[in-house]
């Protein structure tokens, strides 16, 4: 009897005992372990995750230790598609909406290798091709560990990315400088000294270019449901057109598929198959699939079509990006995409009230390539690449 009582009292005390940290850290850790879908297919070691992590939460002290912990934590999943609903002005920026270079590990040196248009990196005079060699004065080799993940001393060219997009993407309350390397001379840029020239509000721009190419640039809001009529207001203007250009280089944030579906519907003649989705269910893991399929609406534009992606398409702008190019009515050109892992969920944790999402489902092309690896038929290097291509492609079969 007094060795179950001593039992008992332990368990209380471990329990009970805990702070609203420690009890929230462990309810993160669970619900990412029991409901991310992609930690074996990065190969995310979550229980080394929890033994590195774990006893740190002893010495947290308060909300903004914790959230600042949490985003550290968040780094072992090493993708943009995982993030807090809340930060500090120390916070990193999160990516790629928040990002406006785009830098690759290339042997033991780093290299910018795009450029987001009219965007203080741009506007600065950074240019693809230019080897950065220090970030606010710092070497990156000293950097990156800020970023890569604990579990492992092994690192993929994934993490590599994730880190160094995180590192040049920088926090919200500091004004970066970046070293490159020109013609043997080491060079700053303060691209954080240029404002972004005033854009449009708008959700949506469309006009027509030389020689009747109607073309369309959505302006990061797939999010909103009154992107929709104005899509229908620019194709219906933009009917007579002899080609089209869908711009989705500026769509790193969120959306939803039915604007998605919206977009794709105008053109297609039957309904079709456009993304795949799979996710696991109850804690046995049951894996359950299904197709989603676009409808036709509204009149058809059925001139020939290209689809414009770059390193900012992120989330559904992915989405509609492979699903054109499932139901073949368009030309994908353009970089690699965000690679923004699965369709996210939101969770909240119940001691600090600190939201989060992480992708609870997969999501594949209709013809079974995961999303993220999704490569288009024409892959450039950067935007300006792209543009060239298109207009090369428009010219060829005039």
């Amino acid at each position: 009897m007094k060795l179950l009582t001593i039992i008992i009292l332990f368990i209380s005390t471990s329990v009970f005992g805990q702070t609203e940290f420690q009890k929230d850290f462990s309810e993160f850790w669970t619900e990412v372990n029991d409901n991310y879908a992609y930690l074996e297919i990065q190969g995310v070691n979550w229980d080394k995750v929890k033994e590195i992590y774990q006893p740190m939460t002893d010495t947290i002290q308060n909300r903004d230790e914790f959230v600042r912990f949490l985003e550290i934590v968040i780094n072992e999943l090493h993708n943009g598609h995982i993030s807090l609903n809340t930060n500090l002005n120390s916070s990193n920026k999160i990516i790629p909406s928040g990002s406006d270079i785009f830098v690759q590990r290339k042997g033991d040196a780093y290299f910018i290798t795009d450029i987001r248009k009219n965007h203080p990196s741009e506007l600065c005079g950074l240019k693809p091709g230019l080897q950065v060699i220090k970030f606010n004065g710092k070497k990156i080799d000293s950097l990156l560990p800020g970023f890569l993940p604990k579990y492992t001393k092994v690192y993929n060219d994934d993490m590599y990315e994730y880190a160094l997009n995180m590192l040049f993407a920088g926090t919200h309350d500091k004004k970066r400088v970046i070293t490159v390397l020109e013609n043997g001379v080491e060079k700053d840029y303060f691209p954080d000294e240029f404002k972004m020239p005033n854009r449009s509000s708008g959700l949506i721009e469309f006009k027509i270019l030389t020689n009747n190419i109607g073309y369309i640039k959505i302006n990061n809001s797939l999010f909103e449901n009154n992107l929709i009529p104005a899509f229908d207001a620019a194709i219906d203007s933009l009917r007579n057109t002899s080609k089209l250009i869908i711009d989705l280089t500026e769509t790193p944030s969120g959306g939803n598929s039915a604007v998605a579906r919206a977009i794709m519907g105008r053109f297609i003649e039957k309904e079709m198959p456009y993304q795949k989705h799979e996710a696991f269910e109850t804690n046995f893991k049951i894996r359950r699939s299904w197709i989603e399929y676009v409808s036709p609406r509204k009149s058809i534009y059925g001139k020939e079509v290209f689809i414009i992606i770059g390193h900012w398409t992120g989330s559904m702008g992915e989405g509609i990006a492979i699903g054109f190019d499932g139901i073949g009515s368009a030309t994908i050109v353009g970089t690699r995409m965000a690679g923004l892992l699965g369709a996210i969920e939101g969770f909240r944790l119940s001691q600090t009230n600190i939201g989060f999402q992480i992708p609870t489902e997969r999501l594949y092309h209709v013809n079974g390539t995961p999303r993220e690896d999704y490569r288009p038929r024409y892959l450039e290097d950067n935007i300006d690449d792209t543009w060239e291509k298109v207009n090369e492609l428009i010219h060829m079969n005039k």
